[in-house]
């Protein structure tokens, strides 16, 4: 439940944070422009937190790790390439797929850290709390 917590209440916060950032945008390309740039700083996160949990995992479980962040990225993508497909072909298709990208992995970031926020003895946590 914790866990839980942390993670909704990250994702509140940086949902809101990405939208003030592009607010000065006044055109369609400096939006496309901003949700590129709020979607690589995202990415560039989650790959920090990833490598983090990835080193905290035990041997036998970086592979299952490496495998559920590989589905999840393609999840990812075939979910944001069907919420950007109503606007196909239009100026602001780009920036509809780079908050739908922005948003997930946030949320997937979000996720990842509160695995390695978990307390001695919750059993439905996979890495190891930090001694």
């Amino acid at each position: 439940m914790k866990r839980l917590l942390i993670a909704a209440g990250a994702l509140l916060l940086s949902t809101s944070a990405l939208a003030d950032e592009c607010g000065n945008a006044s055109t369609q390309l400096e939006l496309n422009t901003c949700t590129a740039s709020q979607y690589q700083a995202a990415d560039k996160k989650l790959n920090q937190t990833y490598q983090a949990a990835m080193k905290r995992a035990a041997a036998p479980q970086r592979d299952l790790l490496k495998k559920a962040q590989l589905a999840w990225i393609t999840l990812r993508d075939a979910d944001c390439a069907f919420v950007g497909s109503g606007t196909e072909g239009g100026s602001v298709q780009p920036m509809i797929i780079n908050q739908c990208m922005t948003e997930k992995t946030v949320e997937r970031e979000a996720y990842l850290a509160s695995m390695m926020q978990c307390e001695e003895g919750d059993l439905s946590c996979p890495l190891s709390p930090v001694r």
